[in-house]
Parts: C-alpha cells; sequence; structure tokens
C-alpha cells in the first residue's frame, strides 16, 4: 500500500513509520474503535473499507465517512501527547479489513529520531481541515440533489466499476447520511434516478448503470 500522506518522508523514514506500526485486522461489522474511548493511536488502513459513525444530540447513529485503503483515522491522538483525548466518533468494518496501528508514544519516538516525521502530523491535519471545509460549504450551498449525485460518483471510485456497473454495497439511511440529508428526501432523488435507467435500487445496494450521466448533474 501507498500511503499518500507518508509521501512527504524520505524512503527510509517511511520504512521507519511502516515498521514502528502494528498490524491490525478486523472481521465484517467489527468494531475497530468506539466514540469516547480513550485516544492514543492512529490507524493507516490498508485493507477494506471502513466506516465512520458519530451520535447525534438525539441519540442516532449516522455515518460520516467511508474510509478506503489509503487512508487514516485516529491522527488527534498524536496532536496533544501530555493529555488523554478521546475519539471523536466510532469506526466499524464494512468488510474484512486492516490496519496499521501507530501508537503516540511511538510516533514521539519517531519524531525524536527523525525530525521530518514531525511534519506528517501537520500534513495530516491540514488534509483533515480540508476535508472538512469542503463537505460544509457543500452542505450549506450546494442542493441535496447535486450532493446525491457526487457522492453517487466518489462511491463508485471506492467500488469499482466492472461491465459498466458500479455496485455500492450501502443502505439508502447509509447514503442519506453521507449526504447530508434525510432517507425519504434521498430516495426521492434515487427514484427519478431508477425511472431514467441510472440507477437500479437493490435491497442494501445500489447499482449505478450510467456513471457519465452522474458526473455530468454532479458537475465534476
Amino acid at each position: 500500500m501507498d500511503w499518500l500522506l507518508l509521501a512527504p518522508l524520505t524512503d527510509g523514514e517511511r520504512a521507519q513509520v511502516l515498521s514502528t506500526a502494528l498490524p491490525r485486522r478486523f472481521a465484517r461489522g467489527e468494531v475497530i474503535l468506539h466514540e469516547g474511548d480513550p485516544a492514543d493511536s492512529l490507524h493507516l488502513v490498508s485493507k477494506g473499507r471502513l466506516a465512520v459513525r458519530s451520535l447525534t444530540p438525539d441519540g442516532d447513529a449516522v455515518m460520516l465517512n467511508l474510509l478506503v485503503p489509503g487512508d487514516y483515522f485516529g491522527e488527534l491522538a498524536l496532536l496533544h501527547p501530555e493529555r488523554t483525548s478521546h475519539r471523536t466518533a466510532t469506526v466499524l468494518a464494512l468488510e474484512p479489513a486492516e490496519t496499521l496501528s501507530l501508537t503516540a508514544a511511538a510516533f514521539r519516538q519517531l519524531c525524536e529520531t527523525h525530525p521530518r516525521v514531525d511534519h506528517l502530523l501537520t500534513t495530516l491535519l491540514a488534509r483533515r481541515v480540508e476535508e472538512l471545509s469542503k463537505r460544509l460549504l457543500e452542505a450549506l450551498y450546494v442542493g441535496l440533489d447535486r450532493r446525491v449525485y457526487r457522492r453517487l460518483v466518489e462511491l463508485c471510485d471506492v467500488y469499482g466499476t466492472q461491465d459498466d456497473v458500479s455496485i455500492i454495497p450501502l443502505t439508502q439511511d447509509q447514503l442519506a447520511d453521507l449526504v447530508g440529508g434525510t432517507r425519504p428526501s434521498v430516495n426521492q432523488v434515487l427514484q427519478k434516478l431508477a425511472a431514467q435507467n441510472v440507477l437500479v435500487l437493490g435491497r442494501g445496494r445500489i447499482e449505478v448503470r450510467d456513471r457519465a450521466m452522474l458526473s455530468r448533474r454532479a458537475g465534476v
């Protein structure tokens, strides 16, 4: 796995980071970490797809993000080594998955030995702020229909295409969480797309048949 976030490091520093990290394996549906748990490690995703979930003030669990190989999570554990921080979301495996876990203590040791590794944390946080800012602007100024189109295009990239069809094994509730809309409103958009033969709706899955059309409507 070639993690883009490790690109600023030299080959030697990158090898040092990866040799220090601990390999972890998770079964489908297994929780990797719980919201509110003590945060003491960074995870690099090497296999599988993971859901990032959080609780709303009403106590409902919503899916905030989808992580794929090459992604990372838990970087806040490295931000304040002098105090205990806590996980801000729950992460679970949507399929058999593997990560490399780097403890905060190991990261501090690496920074002392290889000062350039310290820049890794800055890169992690800058990328995360950029992602959050983009989603916030989208939620404020982009209509629901276009947000649905954009998430579907992104999910086509995540799950790939075979014979011009992308099979997205997510429920409409999960898609609504990612879009930032209600299930009924997102379902209306999906039903229109299904009537236009852009996609086919199934139980716990969405089959995209015309990604080009989605891309044009999404403006991407």
